[in-house]
């Protein structure tokens, strides 16, 4: 590729003389591309010149994101403060006041409805809310002490997934398959497990944006085709000739453009597409699983959102069996109006409801890729875009939570993180954070580090600079790494 477009890039970049433009010009029908950059995935371009290891050894090669959408409640979670048992009722004042979250003098405490357990070897504090998550207590890594920027969905959910509260950049799993390309090339790098909803700030949360359009999310239906035209209209023979056709045509194309990014993303498109169609319908099919891991995951419940999202569970093992790099895994919203955690009422009746639909599956997960030894090579990720406010207006039997970021709960396992340990303080109330705080450009860094990337390096030249997931923020937080 032209590397005054990319500087210390990806695997999928070309060394040496090799332009897009002349790339475009001698590639077979386009076939080939994506071939190329798997056999590159382990090299980064350093200079243009010269190809080098990856920036340091990596403990994962995957990511498995469980986007908790909406914001589930920490101290309801994974963040015990009994002194909102203690003060309930009770107004917060001035003092805890915060622009942060959605907060006035006169709200009150509200205590956890649930009991706090310690768990495991660890003793690790984790609420009856999550009985299957408890039981894998040793294996994750709570952060108690995520700040975010604004009590707003939209914000938050683009700043988790892009770095920024605007979005208009690429999300995280476009970066890590810029970063570290396809392990497979009959599937995307970048895989997005959704359950018919679109979280708010919308399809820019899984894009590409500046980046070449074959790093966006390809997405995965829960039920019924799992991607659109994905059994071939025509015979193969016929669809080759089609395909070579239309990279004929994108190479003519090519020679009038100054700026080929968006013709490549097209025929690394059509040819992925290609691949997908033998590939996808049969790891898509989960009734083969044997029936103990059906039931791990939940897949028979009686609960219809909860088998779909046990469904995805399912098909994110699979996948990351396969190669693919990141997968991500939406909820359901139970009445397609409302982000799925976004308890503002009833907070224990539909926390309960989030809880049985999702927990039991994303343990098993933990679970699933621990007993067939991919646990230590991929990073489960479990994290709502915000948390919770520990007041309310006033306690009532309906009453429920508010937006809030100024200090909530997120949890990894697997991938080198260590297992069984908390990370960070929030006050006595769990309205601010006291101690570690850290930032979702934080986490982003210590994940691309433990994949071998260096998050200061990955970088891609856009609007005159070099852009990165991090942005100008992020550093790798080793206390959390094994």
């Amino acid at each position: 590729m032209n590397t005054s477009s990319t500087q210390c890039g990806c695997p999928g970049q070309i060394a040496g003389d090799f332009s897009r433009r002349s790339f475009l010009k001698n590639s077979s029908a386009g076939f080939g591309w994506l071939a190329l950059s798997g056999l590159l995935a382990d090299r980064v371009v350093a200079d243009g010149q010269k190809t080098v290891q990856a920036h340091s050894f990596a403990r994962a090669k995957n990511v498995v994101l469980c986007f908790m959408d909406g914001g589930p409640s920490h101290v309801d979670t994974f963040d015990p403060k009994p002194e909102l048992t203690k003060r309930e009722g009770q107004a917060i004042g001035a003092a805890a006041v915060s622009k942060r979250s959605q907060s006035s003098a006169d709200r009150v405490w509200l205590r956890c409805p649930w009991k706090f357990n310690q768990r495991g070897q660890s003793g690790l504090w984790v609420s009856d809310l999550f009985p299957h998550i408890a039981g894998v207590a040793d294996d994750i890594c709570v952060v108690r002490s995520m700040l975010g920027e604004l009590p707003l969905h939209g914000q938050q959910a683009l700043l988790m997934h892009t770095g920024r509260i605007t979005g208009q950049a690429p999300s995280f799993g476009a970066w890590v398959s810029y970063g570290l390309g396809s392990e497979n090339q009959n599937l995307p790098a970048y895989v997005l497990l959704n359950n018919d909803w679109v979280p708010n700030g919308g399809l820019e949360n899984f894009g590409s944006s500046f980046l070449p359009a074959s790093h966006q999310a390809t997405t995965l239906r829960p039920a019924g085709a799992p991607v659109d035209n994905i059994i071939p209209s025509d015979p193969r023979d016929l669809q080759q000739r089609k395909l070579a056709l239309l990279a004929e045509q994108d190479r003519e194309f090519a020679h009038q453009s100054a700026d080929t990014r968006a013709i490549e993303g097209a025929i690394a498109g059509y040819e992925t597409a290609f691949r997908m169609q033998s590939t996808v319908p049969e790891l898509s099919d989960i009734s083969k699983e044997p029936a103990h891991i059906r039931k791990l995951y939940g897949v028979d419940a009686s609960d219809e959102h909860q088998r779909l999202y046990a469904t995805q569970a399912l098909r994110a093992r699979r996948l990351v069996e396969s190669g693919v790099r990141f997968v991500e895994i939406t909820c359901p919203s139970f009445d397609g109006n409302n982000s799925p955690w976004d308890q503002h009422g009833l907070l224990k009746q539909n926390h309960e409801k989030n809880a049985r639909v999702t927990e039991q599956s994303v343990a098993a997960l933990i679970i699933d890729l621990k007993q067939r030894g991919l646990l230590d090579e991929t990073i489960v990720v479990w994290a709502g875009e915000m948390g919770r406010t520990p007041h309310t207006p006033r306690v009532t039997p309906d009453c429920g939570r508010d937006h809030h970021v100024n200090g909530y709960s997120i949890f990894m396992a697997g991938g080198g993180f260590k297992g069984g340990i908390t990370f960070g303080e929030t006050d006595d109330f769990g309205n601010s954070v006291i101690e570690n705080q850290i930032d979702i450009h934080d986490i982003h860094a210590t994940i691309l580090h433990q994949l071998g990337i260096d998050h200061e390096r990955l970088v891609f030249r856009h609007g005159g600079r070099d852009q990165r997931l991090t942005d100008v923020h992020g550093r790798v937080v080793h206390e959390i790494l094994a």
